[in-house]
């Protein structure tokens, strides 16, 4: 017998070659060059418009009339005639928006020629509405024309076709302003306000950050401020918590809620004003509820607002504690009931007994609104103003950065000292936000 055989021919294999990265494409490579230089050119009209040096003969050049002008004249007019004229003007600026949305995406010479004009006449009126430029107008027009000139070419090479930029932009654009006219613009002007005196005329560089460390309110601002946004969130949370706890499901559970959560509703000024009585004292027969009782049993009436060192503070953080503890209970208390039952009763099988159950089941699954209360009361904490103002005027060593802030503001006309308080307080505050923001973003992640 003879065995056939099946040769196969033998293939030669090539070396392997390294994947070929796409190159972008010239017309993306374009883009991007074009509107990196219209950034630049933007970036350098905007220093030239802010640096130019005022020139006092100049007259001021507006479209005749601007939005200062027109809240001018509304102001003389009655009240009963302001709502229907700021109903009407709101009515015009939502319908041209809504115009604008609607007919943005339609494809058209028209539309094609609507969208070139919206995009420069539009940011020309909002600068030259917002208040009429003396000796800058030269930088106002190249602004507005740079950003029109922007948004219709990145529109116009829109992946998504013509029309779907400058729909977003227009949506959105309204929101923006907003945001950095209340916003982004106060906090730059503060910072950059930091670095000046109190006139806010001459540089004087970090002079005002070793104010705020070295001089004595300055650091009391500073060293009160931290006790309150370390002892006020953890008693308020503790105290919330351990009250949610007992009461859960208790008879007679929302009538006693209601007298915890009940000085939430009360005002940090009207709050001061009740606790001040409490700590008040004075000579002959004493008010106080505090004083009143030590004075009953032989005791010497004590100025507990002036109690140093810190003792002032704790009682005033006392104040805090007690309006913020009807907050952290209602939402620590609805946290608790969403703690799945199944997992008690697993670990009630166990052996396991009440304390153990609620540290070993329910504070973690109450976890994220802990997280939630805690660093809600401590932003709170951070921007304390009322209770220091009304009960201590700041006096005794009491002040807090956002009560020395408007103290140094309003009391000494010091600027530059006011706004680096302002810039501290923005540092303290800054990582709790970014901290809740992480875990917001956890939290979307899991689901």
């Amino acid at each position: 017998m003879t065995s056939l055989q099946t040769k196969t021919p033998a293939v030669a294999t090539a070396p392997a070659q390294p994947p070929k990265v796409p190159k972008a494409p010239r017309s993306a490579n374009t883009t991007r060059l074009i509107v990196g230089g219209a950034a630049v050119l933007l970036a350098v009209a905007f220093i030239a418009l802010i640096t130019s040096p005022p020139n006092d003969d100049a007259r001021p050049v507006s479209l005749g009339f601007s939005l200062n002008s027109l809240f001018r004249w509304m102001g003389g007019l009655n009240p009963i005639v302001q709502i229907p004229i700021i109903l009407v003007i709101f009515g015009l600026v939502v319908a041209l928006i809504l115009l604008l949305i609607e007919f943005a995406p339609r494809a058209g010479r028209g539309y094609f020629y609507a969208r070139l004009a919206a995009c420069f006449v539009l940011p020309v009126l909002a600068f030259m509405l917002l208040r009429p430029y003396q000796n800058a107008l030269i930088w106002v027009l190249a602004i507005a024309l740079i950003v029109g000139a922007l948004l219709f070419f990145a529109d116009y090479r829109s992946r998504q076709g013509a029309g779907y930029l400058f729909q977003l932009v227009t949506f959105m654009t309204p929101a923006v302003l907003l945001l950095t006219i209340g916003l982004i613009y106060p906090t730059v002007a503060t910072i950059y306000q930091s670095f000046f005196d109190k006139t806010s005329q001459t540089f004087v560089g970090l002079d005002n950050y070793f104010w705020v460390f070295a001089n004595p309110e300055g650091f009391w601002s500073v060293v009160n401020t931290l006790i309150w946004v370390l002892v006020a969130p953890v008693f308020s949370t503790i105290v919330g918590l351990a009250y949610a706890a007992f009461i859960d499901r208790a008879k007679g559970e929302k009538y006693l809620k209601s007298l915890v959560f009940m000085p939430m509703a009360i005002s940090f000024v009207g709050a001061g004003i009740i606790w001040k009585f409490i700590y008040d004292n004075r000579q002959g027969e004493q008010v106080g509820l505090l004083n009143a009782i030590i004075t009953a049993f032989g005791g010497q009436p004590v100025s507990w607002l002036d109690a140093q060192p810190l003792i002032n503070t704790f009682l005033l953080l006392v104040v805090f504690i007690w309006t913020q503890t009807g907050f952290a209970m209602v939402i620590l208390s609805a946290a608790i009931k969403g703690v799945p039952t199944e997992q008690m009763e697993a670990a009630e099988l166990d052996g396991t007994n009440a304390w153990q159950r609620f540290t070993n089941v329910t504070v973690p699954g109450i976890r994220s609104s802990l997280i939630v209360v805690l660093t809600t009361i401590a932003i709170g904490s951070l921007k304390v103003y009322d209770i220091v103002a009304v009960m201590t005027g700041g006096r005794a060593n009491t002040t807090v950065l956002g009560f020395e802030m408007v103290n140094q503001q309003q009391r000494f006309q010091s600027y530059g000292h006011s706004a680096a308080l302002a810039v501290v307080l923005f540092l303290f505050v800054l990582p709790l936000i970014i901290y809740n923001a992480n875990q917001m973003r956890k939290q979307r992640e899991i689901r």
